[in-house]
Protein backbone atom coordinates (compact mmCIF):
# COMPACT_ATOMS: atom_id res chain seq x y z
CA UNK A 1 0.00 0.00 0.00
CA UNK A 2 1.41 3.35 -0.96
CA UNK A 3 1.60 6.39 1.23
CA UNK A 4 -1.17 8.19 -0.68
CA UNK A 5 -3.49 5.21 -0.34
CA UNK A 6 -2.89 4.97 3.42
CA UNK A 7 -3.53 8.70 3.80
CA UNK A 8 -6.75 8.41 1.77
CA UNK A 9 -8.00 5.52 3.95
CA UNK A 10 -7.14 7.48 7.11
CA UNK A 11 -9.06 10.54 5.88
CA UNK A 12 -12.08 8.39 4.91
CA UNK A 13 -12.11 6.66 8.31
CA UNK A 14 -11.88 10.03 10.11
CA UNK A 15 -14.80 11.40 8.05
CA UNK A 16 -16.89 8.28 8.77
CA UNK A 17 -16.15 8.52 12.52
CA UNK A 18 -16.97 12.23 12.57
CA UNK A 19 -20.25 11.65 10.71
CA UNK A 20 -21.21 8.83 13.07
CA UNK A 21 -20.47 11.00 16.11
CA UNK A 22 -22.57 13.87 14.75
CA UNK A 23 -25.43 11.47 13.99
CA UNK A 24 -25.36 10.03 17.51
CA UNK A 25 -25.31 13.50 19.07
CA UNK A 26 -28.26 14.70 16.97
CA UNK A 27 -30.23 11.57 17.81
CA UNK A 28 -29.58 12.04 21.53
CA UNK A 29 -30.73 15.66 21.43
CA UNK A 30 -33.72 15.12 19.16
CA UNK A 31 -35.98 14.26 22.09
CA UNK A 32 -34.92 17.44 23.94
CA UNK A 33 -35.50 19.86 21.07
CA UNK A 34 -38.72 21.87 21.42
CA UNK A 35 -40.01 23.51 18.22
CA UNK A 36 -42.01 26.75 18.14
CA UNK A 37 -45.27 26.55 16.19
CA UNK A 38 -48.25 28.79 15.53
CA UNK A 39 -51.92 27.75 15.56
CA UNK A 40 -52.01 27.86 11.73
CA UNK A 41 -49.07 25.45 11.53
CA UNK A 42 -50.72 23.03 13.98
CA UNK A 43 -53.95 22.98 11.97
CA UNK A 44 -52.12 22.63 8.63
CA UNK A 45 -49.78 19.83 9.73
CA UNK A 46 -49.94 18.71 13.36
CA UNK A 47 -46.69 17.48 14.93
CA UNK A 48 -46.43 13.79 15.87
CA UNK A 49 -48.29 12.60 18.97
CA UNK A 50 -46.51 13.20 22.27
CA UNK A 51 -44.02 15.60 20.61
CA UNK A 52 -43.32 18.55 22.92
CA UNK A 53 -43.79 21.91 21.14
CA UNK A 54 -44.08 25.59 22.02
CA UNK A 55 -47.29 27.19 20.80
CA UNK A 56 -47.27 30.97 20.56
CA UNK A 57 -49.95 33.53 19.88
CA UNK A 58 -52.51 35.83 21.46
CA UNK A 59 -55.14 34.74 23.99
CA UNK A 60 -58.56 35.26 22.39
CA UNK A 61 -60.69 37.70 24.40
CA UNK A 62 -63.65 35.98 26.07
CA UNK A 63 -62.24 32.48 25.60
CA UNK A 64 -60.79 31.91 29.09
CA UNK A 65 -62.83 29.43 31.18
CA UNK A 66 -61.89 28.30 34.69
CA UNK A 67 -62.86 25.01 36.36
CA UNK A 68 -61.44 22.50 38.84
CA UNK A 69 -60.39 18.89 38.51
CA UNK A 70 -60.29 17.51 42.06
CA UNK A 71 -58.35 20.33 43.80
CA UNK A 72 -56.31 21.44 40.76
CA UNK A 73 -57.45 24.49 38.81
CA UNK A 74 -58.07 23.84 35.10
CA UNK A 75 -58.04 26.67 32.56
CA UNK A 76 -59.23 26.41 28.96
CA UNK A 77 -58.53 29.23 26.51
CA UNK A 78 -58.01 29.83 22.80
CA UNK A 79 -54.70 30.96 21.28
CA UNK A 80 -54.74 32.60 17.84
CA UNK A 81 -52.22 33.89 15.35
CA UNK A 82 -54.83 35.98 13.56
CA UNK A 83 -55.74 33.28 11.04
CA UNK A 84 -56.86 30.33 13.15
CA UNK A 85 -57.24 29.39 16.81
CA UNK A 86 -56.30 26.37 18.91
CA UNK A 87 -57.98 25.52 22.23
CA UNK A 88 -55.48 25.07 25.06
CA UNK A 89 -56.16 23.17 28.28
CA UNK A 90 -53.86 23.78 31.25
CA UNK A 91 -53.96 22.29 34.75
CA UNK A 92 -52.28 24.51 37.31
CA UNK A 93 -51.92 28.10 38.39
CA UNK A 94 -51.49 30.65 35.62
CA UNK A 95 -48.75 33.31 35.75
CA UNK A 96 -49.77 36.75 37.02
CA UNK A 97 -49.21 38.37 33.62
CA UNK A 98 -51.68 36.03 31.86
CA UNK A 99 -54.58 38.04 30.40
CA UNK A 100 -57.04 37.90 27.53
CA UNK A 101 -55.72 39.71 24.47
CA UNK A 102 -52.11 39.30 25.68
CA UNK A 103 -49.39 37.29 23.97
CA UNK A 104 -48.60 33.89 25.45
CA UNK A 105 -46.37 30.90 24.86
CA UNK A 106 -47.56 27.48 26.00
CA UNK A 107 -45.43 24.35 26.11
CA UNK A 108 -47.13 21.01 25.68
CA UNK A 109 -48.48 18.48 23.20
CA UNK A 110 -51.11 18.54 20.46
CA UNK A 111 -54.01 16.23 21.30
CA UNK A 112 -56.03 16.82 18.10
CA UNK A 113 -56.07 19.25 15.18
CA UNK A 114 -57.57 22.13 17.20
CA UNK A 115 -56.72 21.05 20.78
CA UNK A 116 -53.53 21.46 22.78
CA UNK A 117 -52.65 20.24 26.29
CA UNK A 118 -50.20 22.57 28.00
CA UNK A 119 -47.73 21.57 30.70
CA UNK A 120 -46.43 25.14 31.12
CA UNK A 121 -47.79 28.62 30.35
CA UNK A 122 -45.46 31.59 29.82
CA UNK A 123 -47.08 35.03 29.75
CA UNK A 124 -45.02 37.78 28.20
CA UNK A 125 -44.59 41.43 29.13
CA UNK A 126 -45.95 43.88 26.62
CA UNK A 127 -43.49 45.41 24.18
CA UNK A 128 -43.14 48.62 26.19
CA UNK A 129 -41.80 46.92 29.32
CA UNK A 130 -38.22 47.81 30.17
CA UNK A 131 -36.33 47.07 33.40
CA UNK A 132 -35.22 50.14 35.38
CA UNK A 133 -31.53 49.29 34.99
CA UNK A 134 -31.83 49.12 31.20
CA UNK A 135 -33.76 52.41 31.04
CA UNK A 136 -31.09 54.12 33.18
CA UNK A 137 -28.26 52.79 31.02
CA UNK A 138 -29.97 53.96 27.81
CA UNK A 139 -30.72 57.38 29.23
CA UNK A 140 -27.11 57.85 30.38
CA UNK A 141 -25.70 56.72 27.04
CA UNK A 142 -28.02 59.04 25.11
CA UNK A 143 -29.57 56.17 23.15
CA UNK A 144 -33.09 56.40 24.64
CA UNK A 145 -35.76 55.12 22.22
CA UNK A 146 -38.67 57.60 21.97
CA UNK A 147 -41.14 54.70 21.53
CA UNK A 148 -40.89 54.23 25.31
CA UNK A 149 -42.00 57.80 26.02
CA UNK A 150 -39.87 60.57 27.43
CA UNK A 151 -36.60 59.55 29.05
CA UNK A 152 -36.78 58.85 32.78
CA UNK A 153 -35.73 61.73 35.02
CA UNK A 154 -32.10 61.87 36.09
CA UNK A 155 -32.68 61.02 39.76
CA UNK A 156 -28.98 61.04 40.64
CA UNK A 157 -28.38 64.64 39.56
CA UNK A 158 -31.69 65.96 40.91
CA UNK A 159 -30.91 64.48 44.38
CA UNK A 160 -27.48 66.14 44.52
CA UNK A 161 -28.84 69.68 43.90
Amino acid sequence: MTRKTRRLWLVLICIACFGTAIGLILRAFSSDIVFFVTPSQIVASPPPDHRLVKLGGMVVAGSVHYSKHKETPVVTFDVTDGRTAVTVTYQGILPDLFREGQSVIVIGTVTSKHRFTASEVLAKHDETYMPKEVADALRKSGKWDPRFGPPPPDIWHSNQN
